[in-house]
């Protein structure tokens, strides 16, 4: 079987051919797919109202999705609107679908625009919107410099200043790869390259090693004015990955836990007079 591959115009040209609906035989579709699961009311309820849904659709052609997407993605918030339709309110359908059409064209559009989520309250979904056209008006009605107009903007459209500048700059420009080539050149530098290595830089490195072998030379000193069971009790109570527990050392030297904490703290006296003051201060 044949595929037939419908594109942005042809699906415009067979909404237009579509029939129009007078209120009645609009309810009584919408009580057959409701009450009975009838497909083939669904059907042509979706088919009637499809030119609306392309229509809706086209107005977020300037966020640069294809406008083919806008449309799937409109039928799609076209079809919720026909499941959670209750004709007994008496509304009309293509009242009641106006909000599920744009809702689902909306998320589309911001789910795409950015790999990083440009907007994730119900404000913020405003914000992304309306900016541009609220920023354009209020220019022309004040004047206001980009600081003010921000503010401005805020109080609108009820959002905190932080969102609106956020916008701003999720707005001004679309994403880039880190491994794009700043400039023509055959061997220009990536963007990447030009980001701030956050980790120790070279001079601290050398610092750090320095200070680690002074300290561990200082150690050194300390541990060899102790005799030898004060060592071995200094060194696996903090000298190990996970240091050992005065119950655990009293078992094995034979000793009281309490005899072993008192020749813990005599280790820590001796030791503190052999380390710099800074040093000691640790113990």
């Amino acid at each position: 079987m044949a595929v037939q591959i419908y594109t942005d115009q042809s699906l415009s040209r067979q909404a237009m051919k579509a029939e129009l609906l007078d209120a009645e035989t609009e309810q009584r579709l919408a009580r057959a797919w409701r009450d009975h699961r009838d497909e083939a009311a669904l059907h042509r309820l979706i088919q009637a109202y499809m030119r609306l849904a392309i229509s809706l659709a086209a107005k977020f052609r300037r966020y640069g999705a294809p406008m083919n997407d806008l449309i799937q993605e409109a039928s799609l918030g076209l079809m919720k609107a026909a499941d959670k339709f209750d004709p007994d309110r008496g509304v009309r359908f293509s009242t009641y679908a106006v909000w599920w059409i744009k809702a689902s064209v909306q998320d589309y559009v911001m789910r795409n625009w950015s790999l990083v989520r440009t907007g994730s309250t119900s404000s913020q979904k405003a914000l992304f919107f309306n900016l541009r056209r609220v920023q354009a008006r209020l220019s022309r009605e004040t004047g206001l410099d980009p600081a003010q107009l921000h503010e401005a903007v805020a109080r609108e459209v009820g959002v905190p200043l932080a969102d609106v500048q956020m916008m701003e700059g999720r707005l001004a420009g679309m994403d880039y790869s880190l491994n794009a080539v700043q400039s023509a050149e055959e061997e220009g530098r990536e963007w990447i390259d030009a980001l701030e290595d956050d980790g120790p830089q070279a001079a601290e490195r050398v610092e750090a090693a320095h200070d680690l072998a002074r300290l561990q030379v200082w150690l050194g000193q300390a541990l060899d004015g102790l005799n030898e069971r004060e060592r071995f009790i200094v060194t696996e109570r903090r000298l190990r990955e996970e240091g050992r527990t005065l119950e655990s050392l009293g078992e094995e030297l034979g000793l009281s836990k309490e005899r072993v904490r008192q020749l813990e703290a005599g280790a820590y006296v001796k030791m503190r007079k052999q380390l710099p003051g800074e040093v000691a201060g640790l113990l």
